[in-house]
């Protein structure tokens, strides 16, 4: 996924990690933090939810390792996530028992989302899984950080880029 440039109010939050569960609270947290920032506080208990399960998902089942990325793409009208994994098997929304304790998480997020769906990356390179969430209309513009004597690139997050095509 790229950032469209001709867009002044898309942002792009970038991570990377092996999913273990520690590590999954850790992101949760981020995510969360992101989303405030973009001052976009009613998307913060859905789209924490999607990703933990998203995150869930590759600790248990990706191979050959769990090193993942985990990507927020902000448009004026809706947030993208996306998980990118190195296994290019791709899930499936299986039928749910009413009583069982897990295979709920892709069942949740598609409950929870606006739309969400699967991609393989080129060359075998493993998938992206992605989930879309309407954005309030009129989420402001975040200011921008500002530290004393510290220059603006020393408390930027990092950025990483993702690379997938997700339309």
């Amino acid at each position: 996924m790229q950032a469209d440039q001709a867009d002044p109010a898309a942002r792009e939050c970038s991570l990377d990690l092996e999913a273990h569960p520690y590590r999954i609270q850790q992101i949760r947290r981020i995510v969360s933090a992101q989303l405030r920032y973009w001052r976009l506080d009613p998307l913060v208990d859905a789209a924490s939810t999607g990703i933990s399960e998203l995150l869930a998902n590759v600790h248990r089942h990706a191979r050959p390792d769990k090193r993942c990325a985990v990507k927020l793409s902000l448009a004026p009208d809706r947030l993208l996530v996306a998980v990118t994994d190195h296994d290019p098997r791709l899930p499936h929304l299986g039928p749910m028992e009413p009583s069982a304790t897990t295979g709920r998480g892709l069942a949740m997020v598609e409950a929870m989302s606006d739309s969400w769906g699967t991609d393989l990356l080129p060359d075998d390179a493993g998938k992206v899984v992605w989930f879309v969430l309407r954005t309030p209309l009129a989420a402001p513009t975040p200011a921008p950080l500002k530290a004393a004597g510290m220059p603006m690139e020393r408390i930027a997050p990092k950025r990483v880029a993702v690379a997938a095509s997700v339309a």
